[in-house]
């Protein structure tokens, strides 16, 4: 048997015994024999993910720019005989690569959970005799048995039987499908009502299913956290590396020995690195993701807090997000003198709840809500709905005696009814013509005149069937437009149901199929798609390509969703965000998850990612005016004294005191924009260069001080150095963590005592010298009265700055974003590409006009 693979879409063309001509099998199943050679060509119906090990895992968090930096300075640390210094910059490489391990071990929950989807029972044909066996060892030609309550475990076409299917998890569409002989389904969806026999035409990865698996497993956001970190690596370290030169050169001009110009180039080194800077915005974001989880918002990949400071496009699923994902009756009309609770009363009696009918359960739950009497009537018998016949009938017991009632897809249930005059037949058509306007599936009702003549029915009245929008989502679109974010609408259901939709929640009804764009340019989608309000009839190839095609186009992209279809975009999306009744697959792959019902907080999560972009954007700037100051100073003072004026272990106790004290920035006061915000390196560098650059005039004149006022010897000279770097960090906080000037917010309680311990700490170092050449008291104190007083001087220039670099944080419009954009990281992903254009995916799910046609 030849190794052969077609895509499940092909065999909803060909018929049942093509079908089985194709894989050499019959409607009495495969042999043992046959199964065994199939399990060698095709695998196993299980999704294949590779195991790594843990321990390389780890190590190799120890391989990259960020860690060689640190492990070069460790290393020139041991070999000038510095053993405290090289500890202390190897507790925080291993600090750094403990947290992003611990944080980094959740990237396979995905697709361990569709696996585990996999992990049940199926019924199959053997030798021409019913077995149960484990979903993996199914293979394509096997004669699958499924009946109520099974989860599909193969793509497979049935042979035998009618299956009412749920298939929302995969396809989006609320409404169940009803599926007869030759029809296709699909592995994961769930049978509602019946029993079939299929032959199975696809497992494993290459089913409808496992195919979503392996975009699980493809899609992957670039780590903006990560790039961001090399972005200001990379700044500090040229004037680092420049600074290194000149002095190395100048030193080896004046014979210094390569010892003494290594200690500069390990100080130089220690003060350009941000080495906490990983620690510190996962700490910070940690406090945020707590502060969330209180909110009913849990966060499972840190760096996703702050890269949803940045989205600007929400794309919204809407079957489970956007809507209920529960069918509900949305109104009754009445026909032949009937009345709207009559229509609904009748309904409800030709119905059952025991058979778990979703439509069933629909219309007792809307007779219930409108609190509609049934005074004495009863339902005498049932029977279920029938695919065959399309409609449920039931004889009631009236006090005006036994009727036959049934319902079910309104033109069938026209053809059966008596006594309808043209004037009638029109007023039904346009009431159907306007529910299908409005997305909504028709039934009708009817009863039969008396219980002598059974046949003689009379339309009772249409009933709307729709999935209705969730309480909470109009609101939060709302919310969500007034913080410059794009909402988008994603659906597999029909284009009639999204506008509607779309129109309810106050989205727009610009609604588009994938089709109307993918034979257009690049430039031309990305403008169809800034223009449009969303996506109609698509599939989840489709929300995974949507995604990447708004990322590559410079967006910064956030996605909603709840079922198996869009793990994919949820894993892709910079955040994701599933609902709180999602399915596992879903929760596994996004990196927010809701625990309580309604989206608006949603909204909240936005909001507090912003106040973490805020945090970090303190904490860098700082940073970065102190890599300035310390390496601008450092290279002057070696100019002007052949020496360097901050010892390596001075340089050791700065990092600890401008890195690390100030992680209190997690729980400090801070605004959210009123639109995205931008980590735009180069004009936070920029705006930072100018605050630093007068700080270093703070640093000469305390150098210049001490030698002339002072004349203080060169160890003490050193003291001085360092105490003023570390007092000036602290003041800098506080007047940095302020766009406006530093007075128009007060700091967070923990900002204070953490920026008041350290200062206090150093005063106290600085006079007793406990590890350091001690100065006089008078002496310190003056210097930290000069150091809060030049600083906080800087905070005229310094708002001047920000507003010119545009970190003001004023609100801005949202704009779509240009293609310059792409320095962020904006590009494609990894292990992936961008999509030059849209097309059509190879695999396709049901057509939605399909099932509007069966109402």
């Amino acid at each position: 048997m030849d190794f052969q693979i077609r895509p499940t879409s092909e065999f909803k063309d060909i018929s049942i015994q093509e079908t089985f001509d194709f894989f050499g099998s019959n409607k009495e199943g495969l042999s043992d024999a046959a199964v065994e050679e199939r399990l060698s060509l095709y695998g196993r119906n299980e999704i294949a993910d590779k195991k790594k090990n843990p321990v390389l895992e780890f190590l190799r968090l120890y391989w990259g720019p960020m860690p060689w930096l640190l492990e070069l300075a460790m290393a020139l640390s041991f070999a000038l005989d510095r053993a405290l210094e090289g500890i202390i910059i190897f507790v925080l490489l291993t600090m750094n690569a403990v947290i992003g391990f611990m944080h980094s071990r959740g990237s396979t929950k995905a697709v361990e959970l569709l696996k585990q989807k996999l992990a049940i029972k199926a019924k199959v044909l053997r030798n021409g005799t019913p077995v149960t066996v484990e979903p993996a060892v199914i293979v394509p030609g096997d004669v699958l048995i499924v009946k109520l309550g099974d989860i599909v475990p193969a793509d497979a076409k049935i042979i035998s039987g009618d299956l009412s299917i749920d298939e929302s998890a995969l396809t989006g569409e609320s409404l169940p499908e009803e599926k007869a002989p030759a029809d296709v389904i699909y592995s994961g969806a769930v049978v509602r009502r019946g029993e079939a026999k299929c032959v199975v035409v696809n497992t494993g990865a290459n089913t409808y299913f496992g195919r979503t698996a392996e975009l699980v497993k493809i899609a992957k956001p670039k780590s903006h956290q990560e790039e961001i970190m090399m972005a200001i690596v990379k700044y500090m370290m040229y004037l680092g590396i420049l600074a290194s030169l000149a002095v190395a050169a100048y030193a080896l001009f004046m014979h210094m020995s390569i010892l003494l110009i290594m200690t500069f180039v390990v100080i130089f080194l220690m003060g350009a690195v941000p080495v906490a800077l990983p620690a510190v915005m996962t700490i910070v974001q940690a406090a945020t993701g707590v502060r969330l989880a209180e909110e009913g918002v849990l966060v499972t990949r840190l760096d996703s807090i702050e890269d949803a400071a940045s989205i600007s496009v929400l794309c919204l699923d809407k079957t489970g997000t956007i809507t209920q994902n529960k069918l509900a009756v949305n109104g009754a009309i009445p026909f032949s003198g009937f009345t709207k609770e009559d229509v609904v009363r009748i309904a409800a009696l030709a119905s059952r709840s025991e058979g778990m009918d979703l439509i069933d359960l629909a219309i007792i739950d809307y007779a219930k809500s409108s609190n509609i009497s049934f005074n004495h009537d009863r339902q005498v018998s049932y029977t279920p709905f029938n695919p065959a016949i399309k409609r449920t009938e039931a004889v009631i017991e009236t006090e005006s005696g036994q009727h036959r009632v049934v319902k079910g897809a309104s033109q069938v249930i026209l053809s059966l009814c008596s006594g309808i005059d043209d004037k009638t037949s029109r007023a039904v058509d346009q009431q159907i013509e306007a529910f299908s306007q409005k997305g909504y599936r028709a039934l009708a009702v009817a009863q039969s005149v008396s219980q002598d003549q059974p046949d003689d029915l009379r339309l009772t009245g249409l009933i709307a069937l729709a999935d209705p929008p969730r309480p909470d989502s109009e609101k939060m679109i709302k919310e969500i437009g007034e913080l410059g974010v794009k909402p988008l609408m994603l659906t597999g259901d029909s284009l009639a149901i999204a506008k509607e939709i779309a129109r309810q929640v106050g989205i727009g009804t610009d609604i588009i199929r994938l089709s109307d764009i993918e034979n257009l340019s690049e430039e031309e989608q990305a403008q169809k798609v800034d223009s449009c309000n969303g996506f109609a009839e698509i599939y989840p190839e489709d929300k995974y390509r949507i995604v990447k095609l708004l990322q590559s186009h410079g967006h910064m992209v956030g996605m909603t969703g709840d079922g198996v279809n869009d793990a994919p975009a949820l894993k892709q999306a910079e955040m994701g965000v599933a609902v709180s009744n999602a399915a596992d697959v879903a929760k596994a792959s996004a990196s927010v998850v809701l625990t309580q019902p309604g989206v608006s907080v949603i909204v909240k999560a936005i909001k507090r990612s912003r106040e973490t972009y805020q945090r970090m954007l303190t904490w860098s700037i700082n940073k970065i005016i102190k890599v300035i100051q310390v390496v601008f100073l450092l290279t002057i003072g070696f100019f002007l004294l052949h020496a360097m004026i901050l010892s390596l272990l001075g340089m050791a106790l700065l990092v600890f005191a401008n890195d690390f004290v100030t992680m209190s920035l997690a729980t400090d006061h801070v605004r959210y924009t009123a639109s995205p915000n931008d980590w735009n390196v180069r004009n936070i560098t920029l705006a930072s260069l100018i605050v630093g650059v007068l700080a270093v005039g703070e640093g000469v004149i305390v150098v210049l001080a001490g030698m002339h006022l002072f004349h203080l010897s060169f160890p003490q000279l050193q003291t001085i150095v360092m105490l003023m770097f570390v007092f000036t960090s602290q003041f800098n906080v506080l007047i940095v963590r302020e766009r406006r000037f530093f007075w128009s917010s007060f700091p967070g309680k923990a900002l204070i005592a953490s920026t008041a311990g350290a200062t206090l700490g150093f005063v106290l170092i600085g006079i007793f010298g406990l590890i350091i050449p001690p100065i006089r008291p008078d002496l310190v104190l003056e210097l930290l009265a000069f150091s809060a007083a030049f600083t906080l001087a800087l905070d005229v220039p310094k708002y001047y700055a920000f507003k010119a670099f545009g970190l003001s944080g004023e609100p801005k419009p949202y704009q779509k974003p240009r293609h310059a954009f792409r320095r962020h990281g904006a590009t494609a992903k990894p292990g992936t590409s961008a999509p030059d254009k849209v097309s059509k995916p190879e695999v396709s799910g049901r057509s939605t006009k399909d099932s509007h046609a069966k109402s």
